[in-house]
């Protein structure tokens, strides 16, 4: 059982899924990737949430992110409830689940937490960068859905801070000021960033979102 932590490479893998036998790293290619694992298939919860991550598919597809999602469930049953969340959600689910009925996955990315419940994965959430490193985990417990805006909101903050040297500040959406990075001095970010930069204190310092 490995224990991943936020930069490290994150392991291959092939397994089985709803949508045929899944190589990892190849099927992820130069994309982001959201992997999320859930308990169990015909669950409430599960259904609401794998129905969202349909529901956000143009969300996911500009930012270049693809989804997987897995439980240790076979692919038939995978296959019959996907027809249930098509139903339910409104929805078509249209991304992979994988069917970690061997658990190979699920200790590879150290999503089964024996104290919470030896037989099934906990929802975790890994956001994937197109280098293969760990960018982001969060670990639900089994009656709390996830937020998947907020999902999508990291997203956001990942891969402007990637590109430009700013920080998010806390609540911030796409769109909002962002922090100037502390260790650019105060005349040289006036000039990296011409539309403006407000000094609150000398280490915390605004300025519109450089990309819009």
């Amino acid at each position: 059982m490995a224990t991943l932590r936020l930069g490290d490479t994150v392991p291959d893998f092939t397994q089985a899924s709803s949508m045929g036998e899944i190589s990892f790293y190849d099927w992820a290619g130069d994309s982001w990737v959201v992997l999320f694992s859930h308990p169990a298939d015909y669950t409430p919860v599960c259904t609401t949430e794998l129905g969202e991550v349909s529901r956000l598919r143009s969300e996911f597809d500009k930012r270049n992110v693809k989804t997987i999602a897995l439980s240790v469930d076979g692919v038939e049953s995978h296959n019959g409830w996907i027809g249930d969340i098509n139903e339910t959600q409104s929805t078509t689910v249209d991304y992979p689940i994988l069917a970690d009925e061997d658990k190979k996955v699920s200790d590879l990315y150290d999503m089964i937490h024996p104290n919470a419940d030896a037989k099934v994965t906990v929802r975790t959430v890994f956001v994937i960068d197109p280098n293969k490193k760990l960018r982001l985990s969060i670990t639900y417990p089994p009656s709390t859905g996830r937020n998947f805006q907020e999902i999508l909101r990291t997203i956001d903050s990942l891969q402007l801070t990637d590109n430009y040297s700013v920080a998010t500040p806390v609540n911030w959406k796409d769109g909002e000021d962002v922090v100037v990075s502390p260790a650019i001095p105060t005349p040289e970010a006036k000039t990296k960033f011409p539309k403006g930069v407000t000094e609150i204190k000398p280490y915390l310092r605004m300025t519109p979102q450089p990309d819009k």
